[in-house]
């Protein structure tokens, strides 16, 4: 997908430059459509032919250009063309002299004589848009290949993509109009990556988007358009997900292994659930219709879902908990009418006693945080030979009375110290994650 690019825009240079190489017949003045050969002044001339095409009144500088763009041996045309751009440095025809110095070194294969010269040609040409995408262009893939002056690369890149999306609109050149997406295509890749080395998630997302739908195999800028989406706040795990998979599709083989797991993750992250996963990489691989992703259900519909699956008076009281924190206001009251007034045994863990209440940690949450969600009330002291030390295990018997969603505290009446051990609390289900942003 790279050399495509790079073929597009050295196609578009050679088309505008290709018939520069065609002398006119000297004493017959021409009119060349732009980037053909000027013309020589020649006496008497007519004004309004001069007027119309670039007009080189200099014969030794006339010359000198022609003999430059239509040598036909490449060290030939570049040594000519050096030397007529130091010898004339104020030519009308210099523009016109970079830009097929710019083409004839990069098919020379020489990207550094390719870059200096576009440089050359965009400071005398602000809006020479061939030349601005090869800069674009270069700048991104040494900067993403690994340049060691890949910041200074990004933002230079940044600066040439957003200079050619600007002037497009103003380029008349009909090549040019042609292959528009291209090269739009070429300057929002710069700019795209650029602004996620930044974290400007929303600016990477809106420039890349627009590359990776025109090129959707090119895994140099797949994967950070997926890696734009995931960044944002809050994520955009639907858009996120599909293009880390579709990435994993195109990236190198050795590579694979490691984006699919990536992707895999977030999809089970947003999901919770391996479920639709193989459909959805296939459709990826395929570079199908995008799937769009279940989210994960929300903490209410997990505690409906526990609500629906086991009756509340054999629920344990982490399960309790999560209904009574995040379910809704009839789920609630299904689980605490269940259980409120009724005697329970369990078993916690002592956060803080006195001898009329304890603070007890029944759950393994928060057992493992040192957090009570339990107030154990007694109606007559404690005797002080079984007052619990702190962090010890505790086995009680209490009557639910009264709860506090957020922060979670139930308090239990009639506490008992029971001697044999109640069946330790199980750990709250593994699947209490908030529902992440769409």
């Amino acid at each position: 997908m790279k050399k495509i690019l790079l073929t597009v825009v050295l196609g578009i240079a050679v088309g505008a430059v290709g018939q520069s190489t065609t002398q006119p017949a000297q004493g017959q003045p021409t009119t060349p459509p732009a980037g053909q050969t000027p013309t020589q002044a020649q006496p008497g001339t007519p004004p309004a032919a001069q007027a119309a095409a670039p007009v080189i009144k200099d014969p030794a500088e006339y010359n000198a250009y022609v003999a430059a763009v239509q040598a036909t041996d490449p060290n030939a045309k570049i040594s000519g063309l050096e030397a007529f751009l130091n010898q004339y440095p104020n030519s009308v025809m210099k523009n016109q002299a970079l830009e097929i110095l710019m083409q004839t070194y990069q098919q020379a294969g020489n990207p550094k004589k390719t870059m200096e010269t576009a440089t050359k040609l965009v400071a005398a040409d602000s809006c020479n848009v061939r030349a601005l995408a090869l800069l674009a262009y270069f700048d991104r893939v040494m900067a993403q290949g690994g340049d060691p002056n890949a910041k200074q690369l990004l933002a230079d890149g940044k600066k040439y993509g957003q200079q050619g999306l600007d002037c497009l609109p103003k380029v008349n050149d009909p090549d040019i109009a042609k292959n528009k997406p291209q090269m739009e295509g070429i300057f929002n890749a710069a700019i795209g990556i650029s602004a996620l080395q930044d974290k400007d998630y929303p600016t990477a997302v809106k420039a890349l988007r627009t590359t990776v739908d025109q090129n959707p195999n090119d895994f140099a800028v797949v994967y950070p358009l997926a890696l734009a989406y995931l960044g944002q706040t809050p994520a955009d795990y639907q858009n996120g997900i599909w293009f880390a998979a579709r990435a994993a599709a195109v990236a190198p083989p050795a590579a694979q292994p490691q984006i699919e797991k990536y992707a895999h993750s977030q999809y089970v992250k947003f999901h919770a659930g391996e479920d639709g996963w193989p459909e959805l990489l296939a459709a990826a691989k395929a570079n199908g219709q995008q799937v769009a992703i279940k989210p994960a259900p929300s903490p209410a519909e997990q505690a409906h879902n526990m609500i629906t699956a086991t009756p509340p008076e054999k629920m344990d009281f982490a399960t309790w908990e999560f209904v009574l924190s995040n379910g809704s206001p009839e789920d609630q009251a299904t689980v605490w009418n269940a259980i409120k007034g009724k005697a329970v045994q369990m078993n916690g863990q002592v956060i803080s006693a006195t001898a009329t209440e304890f603070m007890i940690a029944a759950s393994s949450d928060d057992i493992d945080a040192k957090k009570p969600d339990i107030t154990l009330k007694f109606e007559d002291k404690v005797p002080v030979r079984l007052m619990p030390k702190e962090a010890a295990s505790l086995d009680f018997q209490g009557e639910p009375a009264s709860y506090t969603p957020n922060p979670f505290m139930m308090v239990m009446e009639k506490g008992q110290l029971l001697r044999a051990k109640a069946t330790p609390t199980t750990k709250k289900p593994p699947v209490h994650h908030k529902p992440a942003a769409q």
